[in-house]
């Protein structure tokens, strides 16, 4: 397939929502012949109007241990739900009249940023009620939240855990397209009550992570939990 050729299926594949991955699947190239041509298609349309914020949802309990920038405004429906630090939000934008585009985020707010990403998916109404219940299941609720909520709390993450050592998911980068431009300066202070606090989590490498930690910090300079919750 030549270039040109290629380039317009991935322009097409990736206004259907597909993600890079699912477009050098379905086209039966490798990811980094995609990528670079996902990067020079977004660059090309970054002029033109983001498509409309149909939505914003974050899990009740998200604030806990933050601190929040009073002037914001931003209100917590449940505070004291347990989220301990790890807080899912999802977006959707408008992709046709009758579908959008939705992703989501897996943030741990007190350490490692934003630990895993999902999307884009293209799902109508009903889907989309669906997904959103799945997705904050093991929750105690969800609400919705300002979009600039969801910015200052996805992005914020990750540049905190940026500065403790850790970069985001590997798959961050293109989900993070739906929260739009980011231009620094989170209105959030992270870690729990400002300090960097690591609880060990399913699938991770808690020696890493900690050696990670006394790279840049004291021991008495952040807190942890391992062995489990």
């Amino acid at each position: 397939m030549e270039t040109a050729e290629l380039k317009e299926r991935v322009r097409e594949l990736r206004g259907q929502g597909r993600s890079p991955k699912e477009i050098a699947r379905a086209l039966k190239v490798s990811p980094s012949v995609v990528a670079p041509l996902v990067r020079q298609i977004a660059a090309e349309t970054s002029d033109t109007a983001e498509p409309e914020v149909v939505g914003s949802w974050i899990n009740v309990g998200w604030s806990a241990g933050l601190g929040l920038d009073p002037a914001r405004g931003w209100t917590d429906d449940a505070p004291e739900s347990g989220a301990d630090g790890m807080v899912c939000v999802l977006v959707a934008r408008r992709h046709t009249w009758d579908r959008m585009t939705v992703c989501g985020f897996l943030v741990d707010v007190y350490c490692l940023g934003v630990k895993a990403a999902i999307g884009p998916d293209v799902l109508d109404d009903r889907e989309l009620r669906r997904f959103r219940e799945y997705f904050f299941g093991e929750y105690a609720g969800w609400q919705e939240a300002p979009f600039e909520l969801v910015q200052h709390l996805v992005f914020g993450a990750v540049d905190y855990a940026r500065g403790l050592g850790f970069e985001p998911d590997e798959d961050f980068t293109t989900p993070a397209e739906v929260l739009g431009k980011w231009e620094g300066g989170s209105s959030i202070t992270f870690g729990r009550n400002g300090k960097p606090f690591y609880m060990e989590a399913p699938a991770d490498d808690p020696a890493k992570v900690l050696r990670t930690l006394r790279r840049t910090l004291s021991d008495d300079e952040f807190d942890y939990v391992t062995g489990g919750r």
